[in-house]
């Protein structure tokens, strides 16, 4: 008891130790807030479902060549790591960074590269886009 009288005695520490809280809350609303709206971006930009997303990047191999973050396993160091996809201004080094490239390049790298590394793996265009999705919310 006595931590909480001294507390309320030094109005300075009750001050900080309030904006201190208020902060972290404001942080984590807009922490949420900031999930929410890249995933609706992410949605609108690509029309696929990116809940979908890490059962088809397993499917087809992505986890083993690319670290995915939210992808349990996906720690592969073959190709780039995916993490921030969306703020990147090129795919793969030679396209435009869109979602309609995104989903283009998943599908076949090779239409826009030749001489890629990435394979291409058989994926439909629809599984590229929730993948694409998923790139772009993450």
């Amino acid at each position: 008891m006595s931590y909480v009288k001294t507390f309320f005695r030094h109005p300075a520490i009750f001050f900080l130790v309030s904006l201190f809280a208020i902060a972290a809350a404001g942080v984590a609303v807009s922490s949420g807030q900031s999930r929410l709206q890249k995933l609706e971006v992410a949605r609108v930009l690509t029309q696929g479902n990116p809940d979908t997303a890490p059962q088809i990047m397993r499917r087809y191999g992505c986890v083993g060549c690319h670290t995915i973050p939210g992808v349990p396993g996906a720690d592969g160091q073959v190709g780039g790591p995916l993490a921030g996809l969306r703020k990147r201004v090129f795919i793969g080094g030679v396209v435009n960074n869109t979602g309609d490239n995104l989903i283009r390049w998943i599908v076949s790298p090779q239409s826009f590269s030749e001489h890629t590394a990435m394979p291409a793996t058989g994926i439909s265009e629809t599984e590229a886009r929730d993948v694409a999705a998923y790139l772009y919310a993450h």
